[in-house]
């Protein structure tokens, strides 16, 4: 028999309605899950702000939110290993399961992928900022009783850069450069210094945020980043030069092993090319500007590999143990601080999303993630953690 529940709904750029949806129980394959925790990333402010995401636009009324964990309430016939209670991360990305990405393990690329908030499939997939909603149980991750929903929810982004950190095939005691210090820079600091780096700099424009980095064991050393651009692109080379010759002055760091580049900044994706040395590996994370002008020349000569970064595949998983790793080990990194705010009640996604749209908040303090408690359980205001 279906149920209502309360969903958030965009219609139009920062046009959020709370309607009412019908929820029936779970089929057999499927589990029934209360979304508690749903972290906005940049995709959703891009639909939320412009009711598009680049060339994706949205095509009918969509609810967003994709990063989720929350509690099963109800299991499907044919599920055995699921119980009401457990506590689930949502992996929300459906593939086709049939294609050769799919059977190579490279499901992230798969075209016929239906991913929940994203307008790119028609109908759209709609997102988790619901009250409850049905999903595949075989694309539920189970979490340690100990594991916060708020730390559930952050497995989608770590997810990110756990990929990022396997493609980027980065050796013990290595040397990585980050750019960008939001949630995913954090996060593939943060990999990339819990599996083994020597050294982990990270690179930003603001200094709070590199602050953050320092304080909560995510890097070992960061750098600022000048706000400087050219008035042609050889001036804009030269001061992307000037930086990577500045970043390898850090504590005479030199030229390093592997770069994330984690803005999709030219002016960045540029310096880092410059920061690498010969045969190193820069990993493009960030989804930034489509059309770049990068010094190819400077990366073939002392081949110098650019690889591309799309979502994950099969990291939940690890991305498990690396959180509890990460709660064992001296010094961070301390995940559990990338939650900066957290909202209770659909009502308040609109605040929620002007909040993540922000650096500080009213009171100066840094934000970088944004949780929304769609539950329903404990409606309420927005609170600073």
């Amino acid at each position: 028999m279906a149920t209502q529940i309360k969903a958030s709904v965009l219609h139009n750029p920062k046009d959020l309605r709370i309607e009412p949806r019908s929820i029936s129980p779970p089929a057999p394959t499927e589990l029934q899950i209360r979304i508690s925790s749903t972290g906005l990333c940049g995709s959703d402010l891009h639909y939320y702000q412009h009711f598009r995401n680049g060339d994706i636009l949205v095509r009918e009324p969509l609810s967003l939110g994709h990063e989720s964990a929350g509690t099963v309430t109800a299991v499907g016939s044919s599920v055995s290993n699921f119980i009401a209670g457990d506590k689930v991360a949502l992996e929300v990305g459906l593939p086709c399961g049939k294609c050769s990405r799919c059977e190579e393990g490279r499901y992230n690329i798969c075209k016929e992928m239906r991913f929940r908030s994203s307008g790119k499939s028609f109908p759209h997939f709609q997102g988790t900022l619901q009250e409850r909603i049905n999903h595949p149980a075989a694309w539920c991750h189970k979490l340690p009783s100990s594991m916060s929903l708020d730390l559930g929810a952050l497995l989608e982004p770590l997810g990110v850069a756990l990929h990022a950190f396997r493609r980027s095939q980065m050796t013990q005691n290595a040397t990585v450069l980050v750019f960008g210090a939001g949630a995913v820079g954090l996060l593939c600091a943060a990999v990339a210094k819990l599996k083994g780096a020597k050294r982990v700099i990270i690179a930003d424009i603001d200094s709070g945020r590199l602050e953050f980095a320092l304080q909560h064991g995510f890097a070992h050393d960061s750098y600022t980043v000048p706000m400087q651009r050219g008035k042609d692109i050889d001036e804009d080379l030269a001061i992307a030069r000037k930086t990577a010759q500045a970043i390898g002055d850090v504590e005479g760091i030199g030229e390093v092993d592997t770069v994330f580049e984690c803005t999709g900044v030219p002016s960045c994706v540029q310096a880092g090319i410059f920061a690498l040395r010969a045969g190193g590996r820069l990993m493009l994370v960030g989804m930034g500007h489509p059309i770049q002008t990068l010094p190819l020349g400077a990366a073939a000569l002392r081949e110098v590999d650019i690889v591309g970064v799309f979502r994950y595949a099969n990291t939940y998983p690890e991305s498990i143990e690396i959180v509890e790793e990460a709660a064992r080990s001296q010094g961070g990194p301390d995940f559990a601080k990338l939650v900066t705010h957290r909202f209770s009640g659909l009502e308040e996604a609109p605040r929620a999303f002007e909040m993540a749209a922000k650096t500080k908040d009213e009171e100066g303090r840094l934000v970088i993630k944004v949780v929304i408690d769609s539950s329903g359980e404990e409606a309420g205001s927005g609170s600073r953690l």
